[in-house]
């Protein structure tokens, strides 16, 4: 990565809250704004601009964990208004409904076994929010309760995203027009779009996604947002492999990847 790259990011870093411009930026490193733009694109997988977008986000989300009021938590983070921040679709939950994580959200979950183990899945009135994999359904539950800690959730049959989920593991369905409610950074969404366009029985390398999207020098994030991806199956991080062939990580488990992908090429 180059020098300036570096220092570019840390530019970026220590004025967080503050609106820095390409030009500002491309002045404080000693390049071009365009050769800069397409360079930060490569390595980081965002632009300069989306990359202080993302920060403000977090400091959003984070002000917002610890009970603080919605309006104090954007305008501190940087935005001039309240609308502005609603005008970008990164929480994927409203503000309101995010903070402290889900207080005044109502989750409805259930959980079945499936020839991959106990899947659980939990959905707001919005879509999709949760898809967990394992063995063991009070433990996954657990996980649910731990991510939205201060939402009402309750078990309800979610019978008709359950039959779906059924479905695509059976090969009879996909789950790509499925409505999902998740939060993610501008990135994770990036990775975890073209994740979605990869079609069933068939496998990207990390390295393939990171060029797909246009940051081919960013393989270790690609593989970060596949790990924090939210909605196991419904956005099949499954798919993503390594170059050299081997399975690269799974949060549910290498094993239940590789019986996955293995069903999936079956049909």
């Amino acid at each position: 990565m180059d020098a300036f790259i570096d220092k570019a990011k840390a530019y970026l870093d220590s004025r967080r809250g503050e609106r820095v411009t390409l030009g500002e930026l491309a002045h404080a490193v000693g390049a071009s704004p365009f050769y800069l733009q397409r360079r930060f694109k490569e390595a980081f997988g965002v632009s300069p601009r989306d990359y202080q977008e993302a920060h403000r986000v977090e400091s959003v989300k984070a002000s917002l964990q610890n009970g603080r009021r919605v309006t104090d938590a954007v305008f501190d983070a940087g935005y001039g208004s309240v609308s502005r921040f609603y005008e970008k679709p990164m929480l994927g939950m409203k503000a309101r409904d995010y903070r402290a994580k889900g207080k005044g959200q109502r989750i409805s979950y259930c959980s079945f076994f499936s020839s991959l183990g106990t899947v659980l899945i939990a959905a707001t009135d919005k879509g999709l929010c949760s898809v967990k994999l394992g063995d063991d359904a009070k433990r996954l539950e657990r996980l649910l309760v731990e991510e939205f800690s201060a939402a009402e959730i309750v078990p309800s049959d979610l019978k008709d995203v359950k039959a779906k989920i059924l479905a695509f593991i059976a090969g009879e369905a996909s789950l790509a027009r499925l409505p999902l409610d998740i939060r993610g950074t501008v990135f994770q969404r990036r990775v975890w779009d073209e994740l979605r366009r990869i079609p069933r029985g068939e496998t990207r390398t990390y390295q393939e996604i990171a060029r797909a999207i246009g940051a081919p020098e960013a393989v270790r994030a690609v593989g970060s947002a596949c790990g924090a991806n939210p909605v196991a199956l419904a956005v099949p991080c499954h798919r993503a492999v390594r170059t050299d062939g081997g399975m690269g990580g799974y949060a549910w488990g290498v094993q239940r990847k590789r019986k996955l992908l293995a069903l999936e090429k079956k049909r």
